[in-house]
């Protein structure tokens, strides 16, 4: 088994990002520290992609057309009102 060197450390939180690792502390029994140093190992080690990390936010059934950045015949009329 190998040891793990340990080392102390302070860090300054956003009183949100404490809480909510405060909050899974206490519902998994673990000390904060324990769900710091996991949350840490699991950024360095993590090799998914940015698309793989943020696929769960991406609208499946866009009706927005394919081409909308593109197509500049979709940008006419962009930004005037229709009152004008």
């Amino acid at each position: 088994m190998l040891r793990r060197m340990l080392r102390t450390i302070t860090v300054k939180l956003q009183d949100r990002v404490l809480a909510d690792i405060e909050a899974e502390a206490r519902s998994r029994r673990v000390s904060r520290s324990e769900v710091l140093r996991e949350r840490l190992d699991m950024s360095e080690t993590s090799k998914a992609s940015v698309w793989e990390k943020m696929q769960d936010l991406v609208v499946r059934n866009d009706p927005a057309a394919a081409d909308l950045a593109s197509n500049k015949a979709r940008l006419r009329g962009y930004g005037r009102s229709g009152t004008g």
